[in-house]
């Protein structure tokens, strides 16, 4: 495994993280407690030292795995999770209300089985909550030791800004891929720019860039790529060229379709950790070969260009769903 610093922050992790949201929610049933155990174990001895979770991920039910595979090794992993996203009547609902934020990472202590939480993101940005004001509550919660870095999740540019100056930032997360790559336009130069490292999650598009996934794929209602855009039977047949590049690219080097994507994530800064979620033995084993994969610099040139020649079809978020971005 390699590693790598969070911006300024001093904060080093494995060059690939591990998101476990799908071991319990959005991508279908949650799996066996058990297997998922040992799949985080298995993470940990092949070098994975930063592992992803949050509040709102069954709820509770992936901080409360994830609290108990790794109560044994807290010491040397680093943990992050969120807060900010409540579940009211089966809906998910942005509330950052002040009074509330303590007794919220009070309950993901808790769950997660220690004192304190490495690093905490504001999962969505709430409109109705000053940064300034979430900033101050962290503030005294690192002060109180129970955080030692905060984030944002799918921030907007000025939000970061304002909250980087009340309080330093240590990362930002957000999407980013060779599917979607709005952040090399505002988000990366500003984050450069501060000295805040980057989290990208679904760098490997929701599986789409694993290149198991075609025009014939069906979604559960318990999956959430059933409701994206970017999912449905057309936009699954267009967006193909973008696989087949990739791909292309995959033999060349002798490696799969995965490894190829997350290698170029890696590659465009040594301040980006990507945290590629799984819930299969043979796929961790996978992704974590991607740190081994290296490009030229005439190599990403020539990548990047073609995939600036691929209009990739459908939105990543239901309408709903994206209103909550950007914030």
């Amino acid at each position: 495994m390699k590693y790598r610093k969070l911006g300024n922050s001093g904060l080093e992790v494995s060059a690939l993280g591990l998101g476990c949201m799908g071991m319990s929610f959005s991508y279908g049933p949650a799996q066996d407690e058990k297997e998922m155990i040992k799949l985080i174990h298995k993470a940990y001895e092949s070098g994975i030292t930063f592992f992803d979770t949050a509040e709102v991920y069954g709820p509770y039910i992936n901080e409360e795995l994830v609290g108990k595979a790794l109560e044994p090794l807290r010491d040397k992993v680093v943990l992050a999770t969120k807060f900010g996203i409540k579940i009211e009547e089966g809906k998910q609902i942005v509330s950052s209300d002040i009074s509330k934020i303590k007794s919220g990472v009070e309950g993901s202590l808790k769950r997660l089985r220690t004192e304190s939480i490495d690093l905490l993101y504001q999962h969505r940005v709430d409109p109705n909550v000053p940064i300034e004001d979430v900033a101050g509550v962290i503030a005294e919660l690192i002060k109180e030791g129970k955080i030692k870095h905060w984030g944002l999740s799918e921030a907007g540019i000025e939000t970061i800004k304002k909250a980087h100056k009340a309080l330093p930032l240590t990362a930002i997360q957000s999407e980013y891929s060779m599917m979607w790559r709005e952040p090399e336009n505002a988000l990366l130069p500003l984050l450069e720019e501060l000295g805040i490292g980057f989290v990208p999650f679904s760098p490997l598009g929701k599986g789409f860039l694993t290149s198991t996934i075609d025009k014939e794929k069906t979604f559960g209602k318990d999956d959430f790529r059933s409701i994206v855009p970017r999912f449905s039977k057309e936009n699954l047949s267009a967006n193909q060229i973008l696989v087949d590049l990739i791909n292309e690219i995959a033999k060349s080097k002798n490696v799969t379709a995965s490894q190829i994507a997350l290698a170029w994530v890696l590659a465009q800064k040594s301040w980006i950790v990507p945290i590629p979620g799984t819930t299969k033995l043979n796929r961790l084993e996978e992704n974590i070969g991607a740190i081994n994969v290296e490009f030229t610099v005439h190599e990403l040139h020539e990548i990047n260009q073609s995939l600036a020649k691929i209009v990739i079809f459908g939105e990543r978020y239901p309408e709903e769903i994206a209103k909550r971005v950007g914030k």
